[in-house]
């Protein structure tokens, strides 16, 4: 049977669910421009320094993430490709995702994931739109857009209730393993909001099922706030790369929280999993898979406590990337529950998520991207010996990173900063100011390369007008290079 709400298409006329399913998945793939998609490159894998993520012709990939948690479930067709259009358009490469959220869950269109529980010979039925047909649907159409999906197998609060056993986890795991190990933008994420420490044996099993059909993508593990999958899995074989939240609260912030695995009032201090994952013996990437949100309450539960804004998104990434992480994920309070007429918002959320497409700090990630790409990728490290004398705390704090003829600095309060220009080479070094809000280069001018130099910035300190210092070995720069386009400043 035929679902009562049919798919209308662009062009107006209406097809019935599930015998079009395929011929429109075909009809938008064949019909779409040809582009270079990331995985033209060949598939994901890790760095050989164990660091970052790379391709297997040894491209680099900066994971750029949105958290797209409820896409799945909240929207139809038209509204899921419209969002992902903008996703790439403003430079996103991975959206997560809930596969399901409810044991079962359902979507826009009224489909059961689980129709016959965790039995899945029977998934595809002649003539209905599935719950799985619309997910195949998501996925296809990212992979027409050139963006990967974090597909987030089960949240963890249904597995800490008791919703997926270890036999389900066998069941379901090879079930996604099979039904997605071909697609070429798929990265598994195991857990869910959840410490490594509930239910393990589910988590492990989950992963290991899935790992045993699918040999193609990565996986990792989303832990709870303030929680890093280095204190449960980092020597797991199943486990690529590393994954830590460091949540929505601000300093002090705790409303009784009992299970932190950092020090009291280091909570935005999201730069310190990152410095503690890669100062393990056995070294795996590492990401902030959830940091603060763009325009959600700090500590998520008053709706009268002040919003992160979109200078505070910008440092949660900027602290990440150049304490050495290898990519970042954005958020956002309406966006990841895609909030819209019909749908009570979560979390004080009062916007509809498309109208969040504009949101300042949704359209300035891109920027870090670029940046980050600028120069030579792999031998960047952290090196917070760049910075001369005392580093500042909290907001204060410069987190520095650099490569053996470049260095970037993050200044977040705007204070002035003495760096040590004698840690990359060259004895004349070109310095500039790169605004993380606008993506733009000012030039300071030259400098000699064998001394501590300060700079200072002519803005309102610590008045969310963060900036990013770049130094550059002369010999490495463009010809007369002065402002303008970043990806011309750096002679590759």
């Amino acid at each position: 049977m035929y679902l009562k709400q049919n798919l209308k298409n662009k062009s107006g006329f209406i097809f019935h669910s599930g015998i079009w399913a395929s011929l429109l998945l075909l009809l938008f793939v064949s019909t779409s421009v040809y582009a270079e998609k990331p995985w033209d490159n060949g598939k994901l894998k890790v760095s050989e320094n164990y660091r970052y993520l790379q391709f297997e012709n040894g491209k680099p990939f900066f994971w750029l993430g949105d958290t797209g948690w409820l896409l799945p479930e909240r929207l139809d067709r038209d509204e899921a490709e419209f969002y992902l259009d903008q996703c790439a358009k403003k430079g996103y490469n991975v959206v997560q995702v809930q596969t399901i959220n409810a044991v079962p869950a359902y979507n826009f269109y009224g489909q059961s994931s689980m129709p016959e529980g965790f039995d899945f010979k029977n998934i595809n039925k002649k003539g209905v739109y599935g719950y799985w047909d619309h997910m195949d649907y998501i996925i296809k159409m990212a992979e027409s857009k050139g963006i990967y999906i974090g597909m987030t197998c089960i949240w963890g609060g249904l597995v800490k209730a008791g919703q997926l056993s270890e036999k389900e986890a066998v069941a379901y795991g090879k079930f996604l393993g099979e039904r997605y190990k071909n697609s070429p933008n798929v990265i598994w994420f195991i857990g869910g909001d959840i410490r490594g420490d509930v239910k393990t044996e589910v988590w492990e099993t989950l992963a290991r099922s899935i790992k045993s059909v699918d040999k193609n993508h990565l996986m990792t593990y989303h832990p709870r706030g303030r929680t890093c999958s280095t204190t449960w899995f980092n020597d797991s074989e199943w486990l690529d790369f590393n994954m830590f939240q460091s949540g929505h609260r601000r300093y002090g912030q705790r409303k009784g929280d009992g299970d932190y695995t950092i020090a009291e009032n280091t909570e935005e201090d999201n730069w310190r999993y990152v410095e503690d994952a890669l100062a393990l013996k056995m070294v795996k990437p590492v990401i902030d898979g959830e940091p603060s949100y763009e325009d959600i309450p700090q500590g998520l539960h008053d709706f009268n406590e002040v919003r992160w804004q979109d200078y505070d998104v910008r440092r949660y990434a900027y602290w990440a990337v150049f304490a050495g992480a290898f990519g970042h994920t954005y958020g956002h309070n309406s966006i990841m529950q895609f909030m819209k007429p019909g749908v009570s918002g979560s979390f004080g959320a009062t916007r509809y998520w498309y109208d969040c497409l504009n949101d300042a700090g949704y359209n300035q990630m891109k920027y870090l991207k670029e940046l980050m790409l600028a120069f030579p990728y792999f031998e960047r490290v952290a090196d917070q010996s760049v910075i001369a004398g005392k580093n500042g705390d909290r907001y204060d704090r410069m987190i520095a990173t650099r490569g053996n003829d470049y260095l970037l600095v993050y200044n977040y309060s705007g204070r002035p900063v003495e760096i040590d220009l004698s840690k990359i080479s060259g004895a004349k070094k070109k310095c500039w100011w790169f605004n993380p809000s606008t993506g733009e280069v000012q030039y300071v001018g030259e400098f000699d390369g064998s001394k501590v130099q300060e700079f200072t910035l002519d803005v309102a300190y610590n008045a969310g007008k963060d900036r990013v210092l770049i130094a550059v070995d002369k010999d490495k720069c463009s010809i007369n290079f002065q402002v303008g386009d970043l990806n011309n400043l750096y002679r590759k």
